[in-house]
Formats: structure tokens, C-alpha cells, sequence
């Protein structure tokens, strides 16, 4: 699974890395072409939908990480059981919560697929409101892998407990 999760956030980052390039190249074009008196419509929908991306990217990349979301001020406080037994809660908290953003976002990217963007009517909303699902389903991922090394470390944890009984008993 660990290998699995690694090469998913390789991907992701790559994903996120290429939309906020995709972002910045765009934003300069615009600045550039408006210096120059030349208006081209589409690059602000094209700077909002890649930076769109590389957030839901981002953000994913940042719960693998566990940079994201976390009750810092009680994890430092507590030790041992109730440590982990917290992170279990915490990873428990967000696969729950993914999954109802997982459901909900292919509920809207099947909604509003075929509506188009205003600059580029080619080009579907579909597209954009896929980074939900995907955003949302990676972090469903790396929440479940994390969830598996903290009730590992919980077994452990009993073990060493059960142990330290057996020796002080």
C-alpha cells in the first residue's frame, strides 16, 4: 500500500505542478497581451480552472502529508493509547467526510458535465468539476493508509502494554 500511495502522490504532484504552471504561464500571457493593448478572453477562465486543479491537487497531497488537517494542540499533549487512538479518530473523521465530498462531487461533475466554458465552449465544465471526485477520492486513499499505520502502531502499543503488565505483574 505504501508503495501505492507514493506513486499516487508522485502523480498528483505532477498533476498539481503542471496546473499551476499551466496558472502562471496564463497570468503573465494576460498581463503581457493587456500591456500590449491585446485582450485575449480566455486566459481568465483558463487561470481560474487550472488554479482550481492545482489546489484540490494540493490539498490532497497536503492530508498524505498530514499537513492538512490534524488536532495538533491535543496530539502533542497526549502519549502512547490515547495518541493513537486519536489519529485513528482523526483518519476516521476524514475518510467519513471525503466520502460524503467523493459522492457529492460526481453528483455535480455528472450535473453540470455538459455545460461549457464561456470563452471556450469546446471545452466542458465536466472537466473542472472532476478535481472534486479526485481530490477527494486520493484523499480517501492516503486517509486509509494512514488509518491502517495507526491501528498497526495501536496493536503494538497493546502488545508492549500487555507486556510491561506481564513484567511488573
Amino acid at each position: 500500500m505504501k508503495r501505492f500511495v507514493q506513486v499516487l502522490e508522485r502523480l498528483q504532484m505532477t498533476v498539481a505542478i503542471l496546473f499551476l504552471s499551466i496558472f502562471f504561464f496564463v497570468i503573465m500571457l494576460q498581463i503581457i497581451t493587456r500591456h500590449l493593448g491585446i485582450s485575449i478572453i480566455w486566459t481568465e477562465e483558463v487561470a481560474n480552472y487550472s488554479f482550481i486543479w492545482a489546489i484540490f491537487m494540493g490539498a490532497a497531497i497536503m492530508v498524505n502529508r498530514r499537513e492538512h488537517f490534524n488536532f495538533d494542540f491535543i496530539l502533542k499533549k497526549l502519549k502512547g493509547k490515547r495518541k493513537t487512538s486519536l489519529k485513528i479518530v482523526n483518519d476516521l473523521v476524514l475518510i467519513t467526510f471525503n466520502v460524503f465530498i467523493f459522492l457529492l462531487g460526481v453528483q455535480v461533475a455528472v450535473e453540470f458535465w455538459n455545460y461549457t466554458w464561456a470563452s471556450i465552449p469546446d471545452m466542458k465544465m465536466g472537466y473542472i468539476w472532476m478535481s472534486v471526485p479526485i481530490m477527494a477520492g486520493t484523499m480517501i486513499i492516503y486517509s486509509f493508509s494512514h488509518l491502517i499505520d495507526h491501528v498497526q502502531a495501536a496493536k503494538v502499543d497493546q502488545v508492549h502494554t500487555g507486556k510491561a503488565k506481564e513484567v511488573n505483574g
